[in-house]
């Protein structure tokens, strides 16, 4: 990622040359020329306007791309590169027009003439990725530019972990699904690869996931048109580019809410299995080809949270006790034990056919107690039979709000799951995979912006991360009631949501001997390290928290190499 970005810096032009006037064609609609020898084009963004629609049209007079972007009418907040001359290959082809259309009230904003984007729009070589955020993670999996929400797509092949992502191009606010793709040989350290699935005539590239096929990855994604409807798509060159198949869509449905393909080789019944969420419930389909799907089930009446709607399943099985025993993820929104978005799962039993859980229907078990942890999905064809996932790292109550512009969102830490008996149910148990220890660096007298805290608890501790702007986070442990929080209502800029500052508390099912705690600049994620809880939460202060007191244990702080 690093090298990336340094050779993105490098090859960025020092004075860009900027746009010419528009053809101002009335009151909202403008064409601007963009025959220019540059490869890239500058657009600026200001997030407080609404969306003006953009079709880009090639020297053939065909249009090859249309996307939304909140084009700036008064100040710049920011830019994103448009490529205009295909030299990296992308369905861009070599543009020659834009064709803009602004949509609302243009009253109260003059003459279409003097919006401050015909000013602003420039073009460059290359677009300039250096980081210009004080939040932006060090060790976290985050995009280089532009929104990110759920993580898709997660495969392990070759020695490369793939990690595609719902990804905005042309703004760091939700718009314009595509999957943005990264990789990595360690799950910490991310190198930027070229979109992956782009829009097209079925629809927006919403979530979904790749499966290994002798030689092929395939790819299985929701193409959310005027309705949502299930894609396919197959690459030949190990996931970085995709060949959309021919027969799509390959399932259809009448249920408004119809997405979030998860599908996977099910060796008992030697044939691929396929989970989607429709409206709130998972639907169960087969495959002995991967083309043509039957459905076999549906999960979920009455079972678990149904405060709002189910997204991004996962089905797998893990072992307790010397038993097997199959997890079905299940991400709502809104319906998260504090407000929001969160992921709630079920235990049970798997025939390749229908999903059975063991509890009673009421029960509901939340993965994670946190506010920010949602959308979690896990790899495919993890090596040694682990069972790897990762999250999204916020929520959609305020996801679009947070105080960073050059981009929005980052993935959890890496976690490694399994399972574990409390009374009479089974939980899923979640610790940080054994990648994070290798990033650990030396032992700190004070905590920083990038650290892990690891404390040896007794029956009750306190445990409070400050700075000398007079920020902090609260974490207590009750042994007692077996219960952990976390206070984040005075952790530093709280205002840009009111659903923001917020006490999280989780069950610990049992005492808690030892407590992992990983700060990375915006969030804080609190481990059992026997894995009976974790707590993952955002947190904006002004400056790093370099303060550190415990009652009721003992701390060490360890640097994290990034």
């Amino acid at each position: 990622m690093n090298k990336l970005l340094t050779l993105l810096a490098a090859i960025l032009l020092a004075t860009p040359m900027k746009a010419q006037n528009p053809m101002v064609l009335g009151d909202n609609h403008a064409m601007l020329s963009v025959k220019h020898n540059a490869n890239v084009l500058l657009l600026p963004v200001e997030e407080k306007e609404e969306n003006a629609h953009i079709t880009v049209i090639d020297q053939r007079n065909e249009a090859v791309k249309h996307f939304n972007i909140r084009l700036a009418v008064d100040k710049v907040d920011y830019y994103v590169p448009l490529e205009i001359n295909g030299k990296n290959g992308t369905n861009t082809g070599d543009a020659q027009l834009l064709d803009i259309v602004f949509h609302g009230d243009r009253r109260t904003k003059g003459a279409i003439k003097d919006f401050a984007c015909w000013r602003e729009i420039k073009y460059v070589d290359a677009f300039d990725t250096t980081n210009r955020e004080q939040f932006r993670p060090l060790y976290h999996h985050t995009p280089l530019y532009g929104w990110m929400n759920d993580p898709n797509g997660m495969f392990y092949k070759d020695g490369v972990w793939h990690l595609y992502y719902q990804f905005n191009p042309y703004g760091s606010q939700w718009e314009n699904m595509t999957w943005g793709h990264s990789t990595s040989r360690d799950l910490i350290h991310w190198e930027a690869q070229p979109m992956a699935i782009e829009a097209d005539a079925l629809g927006a590239i919403f979530s979904g996931s790749c499966v290994t096929n002798g030689n092929e990855v395939v790819a299985f994604y929701t193409s959310a048109g005027q309705h949502q409807t299930q894609s396919m798509a197959v690459s030949k060159d190990n996931g970085l580019t995709f060949q959309k198949y021919s027969g799509n869509p390959i399932l259809t449905s009448d249920v408004p809410d119809f997405r979030d393909p998860k599908a996977f080789w099910n060796e008992d019944i030697k044939a691929w299995n396929l989970i989607l969420a429709a409206g709130q419930e998972m639907r169960i389909y087969s495959s002995k080809d991967l083309k043509e799907w039957k459905y076999e089930s549906s999960f979920g009446l009455e079972y678990g949270n149904h405060g709002g709607v189910w997204e991004c399943p996962d089905l797998f099985e893990l072992g307790v006790k010397g038993e097997r025993k199959w997890v079905l993820l299940c991400n709502i929104n809104p319906g998260g034990p504090f407000g929001g978005s969160a992921t709630q799962y079920f235990v049970g039993q798997f025939d390749g056919h229908k999903f059975t859980c063991e509890s009673m229907p009421k029960v509901t078990k939340w993965l994670d107690y946190g506010k920010d942890h949602y959308a979690t999905v896990s790899f495919y064809n993890a090596p040694d039979n682990r069972r790897v996932a990762l999250a999204w790292m916020s929520n959609w109550q305020y996801a679009n709000n947070v105080p960073t512009k050059q981009f929005r969102s980052a993935n959890s830490i890496p976690r490694d799951l399994g399972l574990f008996t409390c009374g009479e149910e089974t939980y899923v148990s979640v610790v940080p995979s054994p990648e994070m220890l290798a990033v650990r660096g030396a032992k700190l007298k004070k905590p920083t912006e990038a650290c892990e805290i690891v404390v040896d608890m007794k029956s009750n501790a306190e445990i409070i991360l400050s700075n000398a702007k007079g920020e902090r986070v609260v974490m207590r442990y009750d042994g007692t009631n077996q219960t952990f929080s976390m206070d984040r209502t005075q952790s530093g800029n709280v205002a840009f949501s009111e659903t923001f500052p917020c006490t999280t508390e989780a069950p610990t099912y049992g005492s808690i001997r030892q407590l992992r705690i990983f700060i990375d600049r915006c969030s804080i994620e609190a481990f059992d390290a026997e894995g009976k809880m974790a707590m993952t939460n955002l947190v904006f202060p002004s400056e790093p928290y370099n303060t550190l007191k415990v009652k009721g244990g003992k701390a060490t702080i360890y640097a994290i190499e990034h």
